[in-house]
């Protein structure tokens, strides 16, 4: 599966490893910033938390709340200074900036930053001094605490911890509640991980989208609109993170009709968000499939250069018009731009890319990104077919997913896999449940086989 990763990587345009230039670079790094500069403000005194799954190491963000008078709250988001370490045009910049994004699968990770970095000393670990660049925002308070359960261990052992993250939760669930009635569009992806057992493949899981999940977002969605907000303010050209108005709205129009729903003729974020809550709740065996339906017919985030006076894109799904990418430094580029943006700005001194420069670099980020996500596609393909090789002639329970011209295509229920149904049933359509027998399996190509089975 390492092979076969490299492989993709290699033929999507990518660097699948650092170059001896990065590796000598790196070897002379030994601080972690210059924490005696006079910009530089203690902050370590207050109770700052992370909020990411176990087992992540390249920790971009903390953040640290204070209720205020009248309940309005306080919030400090604090960002890893990458910067402090990767000067522009060196090295280990230039390897960062050719793919633009770290790429995750399941048999080998692909950091965007060597993992010296990313893992440690541009990570916002905790016990360790970090230079990070930190927002501090005020929100008025018009929601009420909700939210139940055991705090983690590591959370629990650390005093006025509970508190901390309450506030936040209810803070997130605030900010979450205004963008929902702004028309902020709530989908869930259908993105399998496979599961080691040593060197086998023992089974797949899906990703919850729990209640953590909601506060970070929420907090990091935040925390852009204000970036991009302030970069606009002091009339500084940026990288802005957008989703475009659909233009294929009439086929989203269509696809409502299929479920007895009328939209209106012309975009709106509101009414397409109500429909498709309505079906999260009719249907959540299938919502899945229709979120990635949905998104295929609004077409690609992208980044976009945004000029001071311009028109602002805005992000349609997320229901902002100021948005770029801040928050995640360490595996993602266009936040490294930002944040040198920042950093300038802060200092009063000229920005250290043009708009041209700019303008080419939210291409060039646009395209590594589609790469990065193809391959981590194509390996969650490739690794399910490896879990099913062993499987050949079982029989399974599956939902059709997809009719076209190319064939039919249906997700096995357990496990989450996906293949193409070569015989049987042909009048099947996209949402019927079907039983099959896996024919065949390709792990170099990640295709899997299936047929109707009686």
């Amino acid at each position: 599966m390492v092979r076969i990763a490299i492989q993709a990587m290699s033929e999507r345009g990518l660097l699948p490893e650092f170059s001896p230039a990065v590796d000598r670079q790196l070897a002379g790094i030994t601080a972690t910033g210059d924490s005696a500069d006079p910009a530089v403000h203690d902050l370590t005194a207050l109770l700052w938390c992370s909020i990411d799954n176990d087992d992540s190491l390249d920790l971009d963000q903390l953040t640290v709340s204070e209720v205020l008078a009248h309940g309005s709250v306080r919030l400090w988001v604090a960002i890893a200074d990458v910067d402090a370490l990767v000067p522009r045009d060196s090295p280990i910049d230039q390897h960062a900036s050719a793919n633009t994004t770290s790429v995750y699968t399941s048999a080998r990770i692909f950091p965007m930053l060597p993992e010296r970095l990313s893992t440690d000393l541009t990570s916002l670990n905790a016990q360790q001094d970090r230079l990070a660049m930190v927002t501090e925002m005020v929100f008025n308070a018009d929601a009420s605490l909700a939210g139940q359960g055991a705090l983690p261990a590591a959370a629990a052992a650390v005093p006025g911890m509970d508190a901390q993250l309450r506030t936040q939760d209810a803070l997130a669930q605030q900010l979450r509640a205004r963008r929902h009635t702004a028309g902020a569009l709530e989908f869930e992806s259908f993105q399998p991980r496979v599961v080691f057992d040593g060197e086998r493949v023992s089974d797949i899981h899906l990703q919850e989208h729990n209640r953590a999940r909601q506060l970070i977002e929420e907090v990091m969605i935040a925390t852009n609109t204000c970036t991009a907000r302030y970069l606009a303010g002091q009339g500084i050209a940026s990288l802005r993170r957008v989703v475009r108005s659909p233009e294929r709205w009439l086929r989203i129009v269509a696809v409502a009709k299929e479920y007895g729903e009328v939209l209106p003729p012309d975009p709106d974020s509101k009414a397409l968000e109500d429909f498709l809550a309505k079906r999260r709740r009719a249907d959540p065996l299938r919502f899945a499939d229709l979120s990635l339906v949905i998104v295929k017919l609004m077409g690609r985030g992208e980044y976009v250069l945004e000029t001071p006076g311009s028109l602002a894109v805005g992000h349609f799904g997320l229901a902002v018009t100021d948005y770029t990418h801040s928050t995640a430094p360490n595996r993602r580029f266009p936040d490294l731009i930002t944040a040198r943006l920042l950093k300038a700005a802060l200092a009063h001194q000229p920005a250290p890319y043009s708009s041209a420069e700019l303008d080419a670099l939210a291409t060039h980020c646009t395209r590594q990104e589609d790469a990065a996500q193809k391959v981590e596609r194509q390996m969650r393909k490739s690794e399910a077919a490896l879990l099913l090789e062993s499987r050949i002639g079982q029989r399974f329970d599956a939902i059709v997913t997809g009719n076209a011209a190319d064939g039919m295509w249906v997700r096995l229920l357990n496990p989450p896999a996906e293949g193409k149904l070569l015989r049987g049933l042909s009048a099947l359509k996209v949402g019927d449940k079907v039983r099959v027998k896996l024919l065949a399996t390709n792990v170099e190509r990640g295709f899997i086989d299936f047929e109707a089975a009686p």
